[in-house]
């Protein structure tokens, strides 16, 4: 049976100053007969707006680190609460919902649907929610990341940036609190790498939600508000270098 989310009343604002909050994680793999550790008693608060960057080498547990975040994965050992739920009180379907209700995902290798069009793929969160004006909002989110020209193109005829900011759209046509971006630009060339972050980093602005950002790019990542390296399974907070303020990629 599913275990229903306690919806935040819609005439107040929510008071939680961590959106993310995370205690004594822990997860490892199994290979044979022997097991990696990947997470070790980590903690990590994340607050409420905030632009918060997961850095490090590959293979150092980043994308495992965001699995959990999102309830895509258990940990081993450990807590974690998003938005005030606690991810391990819910089940499977209760997961799904708080994904689809609070949480947008982009994964560096898009997993856009081939068959459907770039405003199906969009609205598809809202469709499954069962959520009216669906098309209409994914064609205005399409339309706010310059897409309004590729509304009815699959996936195939559409460049790798042009597939990206149409799983960005889908990430964000729910209004999410909360969006997760798995090395968002690692399949793109620099130009096309340079325009998407700007475009994430402008709608972020616009749209007020708190962004965990995993990268290798340390550059890419002296762009948040905060950087935190993975190394040997724990975090550690590294002085931001600021960068220049982004220009909006985008018009509103």
């Amino acid at each position: 049976m599913n275990q229903p989310l306690m919806p935040m009343p819609t005439d107040m604002p929510h008071t939680t100053p961590h959106l993310i909050e995370a205690d004594g994680l822990s997860m490892h793999y199994t290979i044979g007969t022997r097991q990696v550790p990947v997470l070790r008693n980590v903690n990590l608060r994340i607050a409420t707006g905030t632009r918060v960057a997961i850095a490090g080498p590959s293979g150092s547990g980043k994308t495992s680190l965001l699995l959990l975040l999102s309830g895509l994965e258990r940990p081993g050992a450990g807590s974690i609460r998003v938005d005030g739920v606690d991810l391990g009180s819910l089940d499977r379907d209760a997961l799904a919902d708080l994904r689809r209700e609070r949480v947008g995902i982009i994964f560096q290798s898009f997993h856009l649907l081939p068959s459907l069009s770039a405003l199906d793929n969009a609205a598809l969160p809202l469709q499954m929610a069962g959520a009216s004006g669906a098309r209409e909002a994914a064609t205005e989110m399409l339309r706010r990341v310059g897409l309004s020209d590729r509304l009815h193109h699959r996936p195939s005829q559409l460049s790798g940036g042009e597939q990206q900011r149409v799983a960005i759209a889908r990430a964000l046509v729910h209004r999410p609190r909360l969006l997760l971006a798995d090395e968002p630009t690692g399949n793109l060339d620099d130009q096309t790498a340079e325009s998407v972050r700007e475009l994430l980093f402008s709608l972020n602005r616009e749209l007020g939600t708190t962004l965990v950002l995993v990268t290798h790019d340390l550059d890419f990542a002296a762009r948040c508000d905060r950087v935190l390296r993975l190394h040997d399974g724990q975090l550690h907070e590294t002085p931001v270098q600021r960068q220049p303020e982004l220009t909006d990629a985008v018009s509103a």
